[in-house]
């Protein structure tokens, strides 16, 4: 336990380290392009086009229906066989992306369904187009709607990034087998692994959980009013 404390920790916590921060950038990339892209799905799963409807659904239900590691081994070996070759990291980016794009379609999906049809209606009337109801109608409440749910898809997303040690990529679990082929002590190194994913998630919670309380409609209209109040009795 000594050695552990004093010994093991300082020398190969920084290391550690190193490879969390790759976990944390492909992470908020990876979320990034997947809100992106799931938003897209989503949109377009609504469509009523059969021709462009059927086959993203096909797409999502192959994601969904088979396992991340096997996507990424498919992205990082098979690709190149068809002449597209990308680097182990941004193969593992892609994979996940893909995999994100695909469960958060349906949060979207499901969030934008629950919008009041007489808003839409309403927006309508009022001369917007399509495009801009979805912009200033539809996207604004359907994102406050995600939040709570990106949030927990970013937590495990962080837990999944996990996975492209398989393909070589250096983050903190292959960070970790460098370390335990040096010292053979994969116990302690594990151990400091699940402080490193465990303070990653909990700060990450937090912040998420920071937004979602400032971005509530009580809150908005608060921080909203009180600078309107001021500059009314600041004109009084």
């Amino acid at each position: 336990m000594y050695n552990f404390f004093f010994l093991e920790i300082p020398e190969h916590f920084p290391f550690l380290l190193r490879g969390a921060l790759v976990t944390v950038e492909l992470s908020l990339i990876s979320m990034l392009l997947g809100t992106l892209l799931g938003f897209g799905l989503a949109v377009g799963r609504l469509s009523k086009s059969r021709a462009l409807r059927w086959p993203l659904d096909a797409f999502v239900e192959i994601i969904r229906d088979t396992p991340l590691i096997v996507q990424l081994l498919l992205i990082y070996f098979s690709l190149p066989e068809a002449g597209i070759v990308l680097s182990a990291f941004w193969a593992g980016v892609a994979g996940l992306t893909l995999n994100l794009a695909a469960y958060l379609s349906e949060v979207f999906r499901a969030a934008i369904k629950a919008v009041d049809e007489g808003q839409k209606a309403a927006a309508v009337s009022l001369g917007m187009s399509p495009a801009g109801v979805y912009r200033r109608v539809i996207i604004p409440q359907a994102a406050l709607a995600s939040i709570p749910t990106l949030g927990g898809y970013f937590i495990a997303l962080l837990k999944d990034c996990s996975l492209v040690s398989f393909i070589s990529v250096n983050e903190l679990l292959r960070h970790a087998t460098i370390v335990i082929s040096d010292t053979f002590d994969s116990m302690n190194t594990y151990f400091m692994v699940a402080i490193i994913y465990f303070l990653m998630s909990f700060i990450s919670a937090r912040i998420i959980r920071y937004v979602e309380i400032r971005l509530t409609p009580e809150n908005r209209r608060a921080t909203v009013s009180v600078p309107l109040i001021m500059e009314k009795e600041g004109a009084r």
